[in-house]
């Protein structure tokens, strides 16, 4: 009887740890404007949270089942980010406001396969640059370490664009730049 217990008690916590961390992965997808990934990720979502809540309401008499069931969706919500993490769906744009005027932090990045539009800026202290940066997410790190080396005090600030139309920089992404660099990098590293 408790083998019983225990081997449904750990399928209904991994059924709602996979049911949410795809309920995670097409929510992200859905606001990112996938819509078609999105709703073939909810089709097989939707299976399993039917048998996850069906195995639930069919032993409610068994309070082990429901935290399985509770547990397993705050470990799925963990879960389901992770994975959007490691994905690292979309872009970002990053503002870099400067310590100092530098005209090398620009050319350094565009060499890097970046995009950036720079100006002069004023700040309380002094003359500034700001850029404007636009990259897939899965640069975002390596974007933060390249600007820091140039400029340990830079202010940077970043967040994702809905749209993005027109431009030098889409064109670059797609002949895949950045991916480039990307594959130099790791044949570095071996």
């Amino acid at each position: 009887m408790l083998e019983n217990s225990l081997v449904m008690v750990t399928i209904i916590l991994v059924i709602n740890i996979v049911y949410v961390s795809f309920f995670t992965i097409r929510m992200i997808l859905t606001l990112k404007g996938q819509r078609y990934t999105a709703a073939a990720i909810s089709t097989v979502e939707v299976v399993i949270y039917v048998v996850g809540l069906g195995l639930v309401l069919d032993n409610l008499n068994q309070i082990q089942n429901l935290i399985a069931y509770a547990l397993g969706y705050g470990i799925g919500v963990i879960v389901g980010t992770k994975i959007e993490d490691k994905l690292a769906l979309g872009y970002i744009t990053v503002h870099v406001i400067t310590k100092e005027y530098d005209r090398d932090l620009p050319r350094i990045l565009r060499e890097k396969g970046y995009g950036v539009t720079s100006w002069a800026a004023n700040g309380l202290e002094g003359d500034r640059m700001a850029l404007q940066i636009l990259t897939p997410r899965k640069f975002e790190l390596r974007l933060y370490e390249t600007i820091k080396e140039q400029d340990p005090k830079a202010f940077i600030i970043a967040y994702e664009p809905k749209t993005i139309y027109g431009g030098f920089w889409v064109k670059n992404v797609k002949k895949g730049k950045l991916f480039r660099n990307e594959q130099k990098n790791k044949e570095k590293n071996i």
